[in-house]
C-alpha cells in the first residue's frame, strides 16, 4: 500500500528551490536518491502529496476531496457547523472570496508549491540516476511514469480551483520563481493531458500495490480533464477504451464504494489510500476532511461541517415511477426537522425517495450506519446555520471500526482509514453517457444511466424506527438497548427498509435535451458530496441551449430558496467570476511581477 511518507522524505530534502545544487544543513545529501531505492523514497514522498497532510493539520483548504470548492460552493451542501468557526469558508460559501483568504492559499501550496515542485525534483533524479547507469531504462520509465500521473494531478487539481491562471512548470526549469501564470489558451489542459498520455503509455494496466496508478487511471483523469471544457470527441476514445477494458464493474452495492471493508474493490479506478494509526496524528489518512464529523451528543467528534443543503435532500425525491421530479423536486422540502428539539416528537416523511438518499445524508429517525437511530437536533453543531442533516455520510466510519479503523491520536477524532475513491467506473459510465447524450446517441446514453440507477435499487438502509422522540435516554436503538442491538433488536423493526425506497429505470429518451438533463441529474444523485457539483455546474454552463445548465440563476435560485433555514446568507449573490478562485495574494507578493491576478479579481 502506498502510504503518505512525507515525514520521512521531508528529512531527505526541502521545498527549496535549490535542492539539486544545496544540501540544506543537517538534511541528508540529494546523493543518497540516485539509485533505485532513493528514487522509490522520493516517488513514496510524492505520492504523500495528494492528501494534503503534507500541511500537517491545518490541510483543510487543500482536501484532495474538495469540500469547500466544489460542494459548499454548489447547492450540494452547506459549510455546517456555525458562521463563526473556520469563517474563510463563510467567504467560500457566499461567493465572496477575497485574495487573502488562506484556503485557496493552502490549495495552490500544496498542489504548486509542493505537489508538483516535488514531482519536479524526482524527475530530475530520476534523468540524473538514468544518465549515470545507476538505473535501467525500464526502471526509470516506471516510475517517471506513475511521478508524471501525480504531476498532471496536482495540475489538474489546481486547474480545477483556479483554472488557467497557474505557472505551468516542468522538470527542466531549474527556476520556477521566474515561471508567469499568464497562458496561452489551452496551455494548462495540454500540459495536464500531456502528462497523463505519458503515464498512459508506460503505466501497466494492473499495479500489484493499491493506490499506485494504473494506464487506465491516467486516462481517466485525462477523460475527466477534457470534460471540464466540454472536449468530448477527445474524451470518447478514452473513456470507451477503458470500458472495453473489462477491468472493472460496478459493485453489486452503491455503499461498497464507501465503506473500509470493501477498499480497492472492482469498481475503483483510482483510489487515495489511507491508513491511521501508524504516526502521531494519522497523518497517513485524510486530514483535510478533519472537520467534518458528527459533533454533537452521544456520537460527538468535531466539527460538524460539510452537512447536505436541503436542495440536494429535495433532489433525491421519486415520482410515481421512481424517477426524479427534475422541475418540481425544489418546490416543497422533503420534511426535515428542523427546529424541532430530539426530545419532541418528530416523525419522519412517507414520500418515496431514492434509495442513495440515506448512504448519502444522516436524516433524524434513520439508522445511521452502526451508531444508533439519528437522534436528529442533538447531532448537529448547531441547526440554525447548518440544517437538519448530519455532516457527510460517505467518508464516515462504523462505530464497530471505532480506535482500529479511527484515529487514536489528535484532536481531529474522526480522522479514519476509510479510501477516497477519487475515480471510480460509476464516474466512467456517466461520463460517457454524458458524450453520447451530447451526440444523439440515445440508446448508450440510457444503457450507462440505467446501469447506474438499477445498481442504486440492489440494496437499501434496513430498520424501519418505529419511536418518534429521541432522547438521549434511547440512544444507540431504544431504551434500555446497547450496541448488540444493531440489526436484531431495540425500537427499530429490521426486517424493514428505513425508508420509502423507491428507484425507476428510464423507458427511453425523446431526444438529447431530455438524455442530456437526466445524465446530469444522475450524476448529482450518484456522486453528492463528493466535492464535484460545483466543478460540474461550471462545465455545463457552457453547454448549447437544451443542454445547458444556467450556473448563476442555479445558484443564486439555491441562495433565495435556502434563506429559510439560513437566514445568514441574505444578500449573496453569484456572479460569472465566482467561478473560480482568486490568485492567492502572497503567491502574488513572493513573485513580484511574475504571478498576476485573476483579471475577474482585479
Amino acid at each position: 500500500m502506498i502510504l503518505a511518507a512525507f515525514f520521512l522524505v521531508a528529512m531527505f530534502y526541502s521545498c527549496s528551490e535549490d535542492f539539486l545544487t544545496k544540501a540544506p544543513q543537517g538534511q541528508t545529501s540529494e546523493n543518497v536518491f540516485y539509485n533505485e531505492k532513493g528514487i522509490d523514497a522520493l516517488v513514496t514522498g510524492t505520492y504523500g502529496m495528494v492528501k494534503g497532510s503534507a500541511l500537517w493539520t491545518v490541510s483543510w483548504g487543500a482536501s484532495i476531496q474538495n469540500w469547500t470548492y466544489g460542494s459548499v460552493a454548489s447547492d450540494d451542501a452547506y459549510k455546517g457547523s456555525e458562521i463563526t468557526d473556520q469563517v474563510p469558508v463563510n467567504e467560500i460559501e457566499r461567493w465572496e472570496v477575497v485574495t487573502t483568504n488562506g484556503y485557496p492559499a493552502d490549495k495552490w501550496r500544496l498542489c504548486l508549491g509542493m505537489g508538483v515542485d516535488r514531482a519536479n525534483k524526482t524527475l530530475r533524479v530520476i534523468d540524473k540516476t538514468l544518465e549515470d547507469g545507476t538505473i535501467t531504462q525500464e526502471v526509470a520509465d516506471r516510475y517517471r511514469s506513475e511521478v508524471r500521473f501525480l504531476r498532471g494531478l496536482f495540475y489538474f487539481e489546481a486547474w480545477l480551483v483556479f483554472g488557467d491562471y497557474i505557472p505551468i512548470i516542468d522538470e527542466t526549469e531549474l527556476d520556477p520563481a521566474s515561471v508567469s501564470n499568464e497562458n496561452a489558451d489551452g496551455a494548462v489542459l495540454n500540459f495536464i493531458v500531456a502528462d497523463m498520455e505519458y503515464a498512459a503509455s508506460k503505466l501497466p494496466a494492473t499495479q500489484a500495490q493499491p493506490g499506485r496508478p494504473t494506464k487506465w487511471a491516467a486516462k481517466a483523469v485525462a477523460a475527466r480533464a477534457y470534460l471540464q471544457k466540454l472536449k468530448y470527441a477527445e474524451a470518447k476514445p478514452l473513456l470507451n477504451d477503458i470500458i472495453n477494458s473489462g477491468q472493472f464493474e460496478l459493485m453489486p452495492h452503491f455503499i461498497d464504494n464507501f465503506n473500509i471493508a470493501t477498499e480497492n474493490n472492482d469498481e475503483s479506478i483510482f483510489e487515495i489510500q489511507a491508513n491511521v494509526n501508524d504516526i502521531n496524528e494519522s497523518l497517513n489518512a485524510e486530514m483535510g476532511i478533519g472537520l467534518n464529523w458528527p459533533h454533537g451528543g452521544d456520537i460527538g467528534m468535531c466539527c460538524g461541517f460539510h452537512q447536505p443543503s436541503q436542495n440536494l435532500v429535495n433532489a433525491f425525491k421519486v415520482d410515481a415511477d421512481g424517477l426524479p421530479l427534475f422541475d418540481t423536486f425544489n418546490d416543497v422540502d422533503l420534511k426535515n426537522d428542523q427546529g424541532i428539539s430530539s426530545d419532541q416528537p418528530f416523525v419522519p416523511t412517507t414520500d418515496e425517495v431514492d434509495p442513495r438518499l440515506d448512504w448519502t445524508v444522516g436524516r433524524r429517525g434513520i439508522p445511521y450506519k452502526d451508531w444508533g437511530i439519528m437522534r436528529g437536533s442533538n447531532w448537529i453543531r448547531k441547526q440554525s446555520e447548518g440544517g437538519p442533516y448530519m455532516p457527510s455520510t460517505k467518508p464516515f466510519f462504523k462505530k464497530s471500526e471505532r480506535y482500529t479503523l479511527s484515529t487514536t491520536t489528535g484532536w481531529q477524532t474522526g480522522v479514519n482509514a476509510n479510501n477516497w475513491r477519487y475515480i471510480r467506473y460509476a464516474h466512467i459510465l456517466l461520463w460517457r453517457a454524458e458524450v453520447a447524450a451530447f451526440e444523439n446517441d440515445l440508446v448508450t446514453a440510457l444503457d450507462y444511466v440505467n446501469q447506474i440507477r438499477e445498481r442504486a435499487g440492489n440494496h437499501v438502509v434496513m430498520g424501519r424506527v418505529t419511536i418518534n422522540t429521541l432522547p438521549p435516554s434511547v440512544y444507540p436503538w431504544g431504551e434500555g438497548t446497547t450496541d448488540a442491538d444493531y440489526g436484531v433488536g431495540g425500537a427499530v423493526d429490521w426486517t424493514q427498509p428505513a425508508a420509502n425506497y423507491k428507484i425507476g429505470l428510464y423507458p427511453d429518451f425523446a431526444n438529447k435535451e431530455e438524455a442530456m438533463r437526466a445524465v446530469q441529474w444522475e450524476q448529482r444523485l450518484e456522486f453528492a458530496m463528493e466535492g464535484r457539483r460545483f466543478f460540474d455546474l461550471r462545465r455545463w454552463d457552457d453547454l448549447p441551449a437544451g443542454m445547458r445548465v444556467d450556473m448563476a440563476a442555479t445558484l443564486n435560485a439555491f441562495q433565495q430558496g435556502d434563506l429559510r433555514i439560513r437566514s445568514f446568507m441574505q444578500g449573496a449573490s453569484f456572479e460569472n467570476r465566482d467561478k473560480f478562485m482568486p490568485v492567492p495574494q502572497s503567491q502574488i507578493d513572493l513573485q513580484k511581477g511574475v504571478i498576476v491576478q485573476n483579471p475577474d479579481y482585479l
